[in-house]
This record gives C-alpha cells, structure tokens and sequence, in this order.
C-alpha cells in the first residue's frame, strides 16, 4: 500500500528537518491536525494564554538566536489575535514566521468558519503574507517562508494553512520536500567597487557618523558595530528606539548628528527615527550614504535627500559591514570620535546620583542602578526593557549587549511573553524584564504560561500608579490640568505573580531592592519584582 501523508505531518516534518523544534502556539480549531501531527515529531509545544504571545515569544527567540521563531495561531480571531504584534517584529527586523489555521479552500467566499481575509490582513506588517493551497508542496510553503524571513533585512512572514490543506492526505511519492538550500536566503555582498567608494567618502569627511539598523540590536550586531568603528576609526550607533534624537540609550545623540558632515545609514532606514534627515536635526549640506538591503528604501532616501544622497546601494547589513571592515585602509580623526562617544555616554546628574524625596517609593535611577550590578555580575544575562517612562530609564542606565526593547514602533506591553521566549533561546543565563504598571497588565496571564513551562525571569515592574508617558505628553502638549484617563491603582502586582504559581516581592526602600531581586532568581520560578517609584519623566539629556 503507498504510504500516505496528511498536510500537517508536512509542515512538522518540514520544521523538524530544518531544526525548528520550539513552537510557540495557543490551540484551536483550524490548527488540531498540526497538534496531533506535532506528536510523532521532536517538535516542543508551548502552550500560551494569547496569541499575541505567540508573536512576542517568538521574536524574542529571532532577536536572540537569529534563527525565525515560528508561532501557530488558529484562523479567525486567533490569527486576528496575532497580527498587532507582528508591527514589533516588523519594526526590530526580526525573522520570525507566524502560521495561521484558515477556513478550507472550498468555503472561501461563502461565509466559512471564522473566514477572514487573514492575508490581507497580515500583509502591512510582515516582509510577506501569503495562503498555502496545495497539499503535496505545503513543505516548500514552510521553507519559503523562513527563507523570507532571513533574507535582506529580516522581518516577520506569515502563511496561512487552510484546515483541508492540512487535513488533505498525499501520496509519500507524490510530495515536493524542501531541501536545505530552500531554507536559505541568497546574501546580497557589498561589492568591493562600492566599498571603496563608502571608504572614499568616509576619508573625505571631517566628522563621518555610522548609523546602524534595529537588525544589528543583538550580540553579534553589537559586536560589529564595535569593530567596525574601530577598524574605521568613526563613531557610531544602533538607531533602534522610536523616540528619536531624544533616545535615553544615546545621551546627547543630536548634537552627533548636527555636527556630523557624512552619515553612513547601514541597513538603517531613512524615517522619522531620524527625523528625515531634515534640518535642523543635520546640517544643511550633510551628506548621506544609504546601504540598504531593500531597494525600495534606498530610493525613498534617494528621493528625500536629493543632491544631499552621496552614494547609495542595495547590499544585506552583516554582509556590507564586513566589506567595510575587510577594504578599510585608513582611520579618522580620534578627537572626532571621542568627542562623538562622550557625547553618546553622556546622562543628567539624576541618571547618575537620583534618589527618592517621597517616603515608601523609589526614584526609577536607584532601581536601575541596583539592577546594573546584576548584569555586570551576569555578562550572558539577558535584559528586555520595554516602553514608557520607567523603562526609558533602564535603557538610559543599563548596558547590556543582550538587550532587546519595544522598537522604533513604539508599542509596549511585548516584555513578559518576550521574557518566556528569552527563556527558550537561553536556558542558564539571567532573563531580566522591566517594565511599568502600565505595560504589565497588557500579558500578565503570560506568568501563568511561563510557570506551566518552567521558564524562570525576573520581572521588575516599576509602579507609579498612572501611565506616565501619556502622562507627561499631555502636561507637555495640553497643559498640566488637561491630563485625563492615565491614572491607575497601587495594585499588589506581585501578588499577581504568587497567585499563579510564581515568585512575588514588594519593594518600598531602596535597600531592600537588592535582597529581592537575589531572592526571586533564587526562586527559580517566574517572579514579579513590585517596586513602588515616584512618577518622574524619562530621563533625557537637554540641549
């Protein structure tokens, strides 16, 4: 008798065979084929409480790895469910593959269960989105889209697996496998020809500036950042947050760029993040250089900056930056460079020696400055430091060449399921999460999930009862007795965690901040650190 296969037991084969094996999932009706399939595979399911979590989890596995995540939602609400999140991936070039369960093929249009224009949807946020419809080459489906995913600047794909695809059987014989080759992205090199031409460029100016993508926000990013400023003798920095020129990660990141001459953008989008490389942000006659994996994005820089563009071309960031490093034959001005890296170093006097004036709270730099001395003891920990005022602050103070933060999108709320996710690509380090009363309630349930799964964190949530970076924009925009809808309660956040099997710790002094956070990864469970703080604004280098 021919042996027999169904779509699903393609798609985990596929997975199996590629090395895919950690799934983050939340079950439902349109992916049960793909569950039962996932039993006779090495595949590991883990099971959260919200598909967005799905998406989180598994681009903090893509950050960490540089390996997709892959997440499996359900159709219909499940995928829909699924989709905001990918915006965060998206924005951090992230490769990651989320696949989705859909109304079978033969309802389209008829108004099947939970049919919704799932590609459509998924299409503004990923690099691609498209439906598998046919059994026998869904395996190539799979590879395709995790080829995608890595290839050019990185992002999030998405496919949809309609439930009669996977339910559908074929013949062994009959099925097109993807070879290894398939998973993989064609790199785009950085000639030699227009290598020397950056180079040229680069020796001709007074005060050149580097500008890296979101894609190099990891260890091995970093790393290159690093060599490349020294082998070119330039400073240089990550662009990867959403608040511009007033990065707390960057001190005084704007006056390096009005008084940079050249700007190297690579792989770095020309967007608002720079704020279009428009006056009074940059000097009038600075000049651009865009090495760009995307053609699109060079030419939209093109256009933007006119006779300003000096040189531009399509080549993949890690490769371009060991171009440069590997044709680079002279070096800048040293006293260009220190005076750009003391300027990126510098931090306000509160950042520095901030402490409380309010009894029973904290001010959010002793916080930091406590948890510094964790990382600096842990140099494999891994530290995610989500949006809002409280963890601008830890962006402002912790250093950390494992971090990961909410992005040039600027959403918040991704850091407990990215703290699962962290979990998975790095099972003996610390896994750090910090984070406001706000961002906390958008996955608290996640704690509950990392529990079941036996994923340890610390979770440091910093409460000052209000969403204060909604707060201080409408002091700032609208006066400070126009401030409306951004209150919230003490809550006993810890309480949260304890009560779902996990690690909780109320923090109302600043010495015992220490003592806590010792306990809680000595834990060995998922803990909430609750820290009462005073509610101050970002901390932010006035120019």
């Amino acid at each position: 008798m021919t042996k027999t296969l169904r779509g699903a037991d393609i798609v985990v084969r596929t997975l199996e065979r590629a090395g895919h094996t950690s799934i983050f999932t939340l079950s439902g009706n349109h992916i049960m084929s793909l569950f039962d399939a996932a039993i006779e595979t090495k595949l590991d399911l883990l099971h959260v409480r919200h598909e967005a979590a799905t998406v989180h989890m598994a681009d903090a596995y893509g950050r960490l790895t540089s390996k997709p995540g892959i997440a499996w939602v359900t159709g219909g609400p499940g995928h829909a469910n699924a989709v905001g999140a990918l915006f965060t991936a998206l924005g951090q070039e992230t490769p990651m593959v989320l696949m989705s369960g859909h109304t079978e093929t033969d309802q389209l249009g008829k108004g099947g269960f939970q049919e919704l224009k799932q590609v459509e949807m998924a299409a503004p946020v990923t690099k691609a989105s498209w439906m598998a419809t046919d059994t026998a080459t869904v395996g190539m489906d799979v590879a395709k889209a995790i080829r995608i995913s890595l290839g050019g600047r990185p992002g999030p794909v998405h496919l949809s697996l309609p439930s009669d695809i996977l339910d559908a059987t074929v013949a062994e014989d009959d099925i097109v496998w993807p070879t290894e080759a398939d998973f993989v992205p064609e790199p785009v090199a950085l000639t030699d020809g227009a290598a020397d031409v950056v180079l040229g460029l680069i020796a001709a100016a007074k005060r050149p500036l580097l500008i890296g993508a979101p894609v190099l926000a990891n260890r091995p990013g970093r790393a290159l950042m690093d060599r490349l400023t020294a082998t070119l003798g330039i400073p240089g920095c990550l662009s990867e947050g959403p608040r511009s020129f007033n990065d707390a990660t960057l001190g005084r990141y704007g006056d390096v760029a009005k008084r940079a001459d050249l700007v190297i953008l690579l792989g770095k989008a020309l967007d608002f993040t720079l704020k279009f490389g428009a006056e009074p942000f940059f000097a009038a006659d600075c000049k651009f250089v865009s090495i760009d994996p995307d053609g699109a994005l060079l030419a939209r820089a093109a256009s933007v900056k006119g006779a300003n563009m000096a040189f531009g071309c399509v080549a993949d960031t890690y490769p371009a930056g060991e171009a440069l490093i590997r044709r680079a034959k002279t070096k800048g001005d040293p006293a260009w460079v220190a005076e750009a890296n003391a300027a990126f170093a510098d931090r306000p006097e509160s950042v520095r020696s901030g402490v409380s004036s309010t009894q029973d709270k904290l001010h959010p730099a002793e916080v930091f400055r406590t948890l510094n001395t964790f990382l600096e003891r842990e140099p494999d920990a891994v530290l995610i430091c989500d949006g809002g005022e409280f963890a601008q602050w830890g962006q402002s103070i912790l250093v950390n060449d494992r971090r990961m933060i909410n992005g040039v999108t600027g959403s918040i709320g991704a850091s407990l399921p990215m703290a699962g996710g962290s979990r998975i690509a790095e099972p003996k380090a610390p896994v750090f999460a910090v984070m406001g009363d706000g961002t906390f309630g958008f996955h608290m349930s996640e704690l509950e999930t990392a529990v079941r799964l036996n994923l340890p964190y610390v979770a440091i949530v910093g409460t000052d009862c209000r969403w204060n970076a909604e707060y201080n924009l409408q002091v700032r925009d609208y006066g400070p007795n126009r401030t409306h809808g951004c209150e919230l309660n003490p809550t006993h956040y810890e309480l949260v965690a304890t009560a779902l099997g996990g690690h909780g710790e109320l923090v109302e002094r600043a010495a015992d901040l220490a003592p806590a956070i010792e306990r809680a990864l000595a834990s060995g469970k998922p803990a909430v650190v609750n820290v009462m703080i005073e509610s101050i604004p970002s901390p932010v280098v006035r120019r």
